[in-house]
């Protein structure tokens, strides 16, 4: 199944268009399996100016936006659905800046899935700790745009075990293949030397995660389904099961 599980809207402050044409697009694309997951800061706060503000009491509000979104990706879900599979995601930003991270009391769990960023970022609110914030969040979990084997190696832990645990917990990782303006088409590392190295390859299908492909697609115009395919296809060739396959 062509499967890419991180894309962004209007609803991101970073995202220039209307979610429905971002689905259209991936149907055009051939997209099969698509994930919808704009940052947890840009639906909850809504407004960039509250973002900016020097305002305390925000939490009240939070939850409210993050049902709004929610609700109209599920109705988009429910329009297309002889189409395409649509994903109800939100990314998870845990960099303790300006209010970027996902406050304590605002509740995702009833999302499809998150990505979480910034895992291997100093100021992070999960302080290192996946397992514990996975928890937290409450729903299926991915880990977005991060080199989990030098994070893993950063602990000073094993790959094969933390990835065998990652399994057991039903959290996967994400190749990161944008290739777009937004991220000065910058090619992520991590993912190049893991499409070449069999030694991660092999640890990876022995621990049993699962792995994830996202574009991070922030303009319609920009979009590559065809590279989205590749690397779906890689994956199937290297016998590395995606995070929603059957």
């Amino acid at each position: 199944m062509i499967q890419d599980l991180h894309s962004h809207t209007y609803y991101s402050f970073c995202g220039a268009d209307d979610p429905e044409d971002v689905i259209r697009a991936a149907i055009n694309g051939g997209i099969e399996l698509f994930g919808i997951c704009d940052h947890n800061y840009g639906v909850g706060l809504a407004r960039h100016s509250v973002f900016m503000s020097s305002a305390t009491d925000i939490s009240p509000s939070y939850e409210r936006t993050l049902r709004r979104y929610f609700d109209h990706v599920n109705l988009l879900k429910e329009k297309y659905a002889d189409k395409i599979k649509i994903l109800r995601g939100i990314e998870v930003a845990t960099v303790n800046q300006m209010r970027y991270a996902l406050p304590d009391s605002a509740d995702i769990s009833f999302f499809d899935y998150c990505l979480i960023e910034n895992l291997d970022h100093p100021d992070s609110i999960a302080e290192g700790d996946l397992f514990a914030f996975a928890k937290r969040c409450g729903c299926k979990c991915g880990i977005a745009h991060t080199d989990m084997f030098a994070f893993i190696k950063s602990r000073g832990e094993d790959p094969l075990e933390y990835f065998t645990k990652m399994a057991e917990q039903g959290i996967f990782w994400e190749m990161n293949v944008n290739y777009d303006s937004i991220h000065k088409y910058r090619v992520h590392k991590y993912m190049l030397e893991f499409f070449e190295s069999v030694e991660q390859q092999d640890i990876v299908r022995r621990s049993g995660v699962r792995l994830s492909i996202g574009f991070d697609g922030h303009r319609c115009a920009e979009y590559l389904p065809d590279r989205v395919r590749e690397y779906c296809e890689r994956l199937k060739e290297l016998n590395i099961p995606m995070a929603f396959d059957d």
